[in-house]
């Protein structure tokens, strides 16, 4: 290492100061494993009661979540298909999509349904599950009480029309992410136009909420009205009332205090670059991040640093930034030491009971480190 690089590593650490110990020390104790696909794009039916999930393969998976019955849940971009994997017993199945390309406006059985490049799943408080689709255009739900899938925003048609009305006759263009906020609105990052845009839980009507449609970068701080967002991907929440919002081409992290009209940057220097681990995240650089999920256990957000191809971790309570799984490198595991583990180009992250599960994406698996938490 050279002199100049080890006194930055140096001064990091130090500025790192107690807070960073614990982290360092879990990291050392974490594990990764893989706990759905074999490395190889495909699909296979799985049959009555499922497959086991290290010999069956999945196709490029993005969003993924925990569903109410505790299942693992997540979407392939490729294939178009929602697969839900059985923590307890190990098994994959799917749930949505038929393999096809398409969009349609009608009630349909949630296998009979095409689904067009999704990106994200969510469940709702209800228990009803939200698809966006990115060449879709378009938010599907399907319902927990008909089993059926209709249309809850978008028309089909890439455009940017609908502000203040009925959110299924509005336009979006290319949305990536989708996260229900502290209040049960649907948060949508329309990253086409440039825009993060609200759907009101009672309503069901479409605003903007930030983003003027202009590519250009994001100020540090500023009202969420009126502010341009350069590349809103990916998008998640706490209880308290904040959003937390990855900007792709932005390279940084947002806080947005919805109520207050706000929004601050928390993480990333807006510069590209893999920098930054043990200081403050304000002064870290990513490289085309595109996931994130606010961890409620340990007040940390994940950070899909996919360009990267490694997940980083921001504490909420000190500033600080590290990370967790991936070397840098583009590769395929192996499985073991998170930090010497290779991914290739990860796109989503969840966290339930001190496991952070992450769909590795092009590697066709779906990981989950374990021992972060202690």
């Amino acid at each position: 290492m050279a002199n100049t690089s080890r006194r930055q590593f140096l001064k990091a650490s130090l500025a790192a100061g107690l807070a960073s110990l614990p982290a360092l020390s879990l990291a050392q104790q974490s594990r990764v494993s893989t706990v759905a696909g074999t490395g190889v794009a495909g699909y296979e039916f799985e049959g009555t009661g499922g497959a086991p999930a290290t010999e069956t393969p999945v196709n490029n998976p993005y969003g993924v979540v925990i569903g109410p019955d505790g299942a693992l849940y997540f979407c392939e971009v490729d294939s178009g298909r929602v697969r839900r994997l059985d923590l307890e017993s190990r098994r994959l199945s799917t749930v949505a999509g038929n393999g096809e390309k398409g969009f349609v406006t009608e009630s349909r059985q949630p296998l009979e349904t095409p689904f067009s490049a999704p990106h994200e799943i969510r469940w709702d408080e209800q228990g009803n599950l939200y698809i966006v689709e990115r060449d879709g255009h378009c938010v599907h739900r399907i319902a927990k009480t008909s089993g059926l899938v209709t249309t809850l925003a978008g028309n089909g048609e890439p455009g940017f029309s609908g502000d203040g009305g009925i959110a299924v006759l509005s336009q979006l263009r290319q949305p990536h992410s989708i996260a229900f906020d502290s209040r049960g609105n649907l948060l949508i990052c329309d990253i086409g136009n440039q825009r993060l845009r609200s759907v009101n839980r009672d309503s069901g009507f479409i605003d903007t909420l930030s983003g003027t449609g202009e590519r250009v970068a994001t100020p540090d701080s500023g009202p969420l009205n009126g502010t341009p967002l350069l590349g809103p991907r990916s998008v998640d929440c706490d209880p308290d009332g904040n959003a937390y919002l990855v900007l792709r081409e932005g390279n940084a992290v947002f806080q947005l205090d919805i109520e207050g009209n706000r929004l601050q940057r928390i993480a990333g220097t807006g510069e590209q670059g893999y920098s930054g681990d043990g200081g403050s995240a304000t002064s870290a650089t990513f490289n085309g991040p595109k996931g994130i999920a606010y961890s409620r256990q340990d007040h940390c957000l994940y950070i899909v640093d996919t360009e990267n191809h490694v997940i980083r971790r921001m504490a909420l309570t000190t500033g600080l930034i590290d990370t967790v799984l991936g070397t840098g490198e583009r590769g395929d595991g192996p499985d073991g030491d998170p930090l010497g583990c290779k991914t290739n180009r990860p796109h989503g992250v969840c966290v339930h009971e001190g496991i952070v599960y992450v769909s590795d994406s092009e590697s066709h698996r779906v990981r989950a480190i374990s021992g972060l938490m202690g």
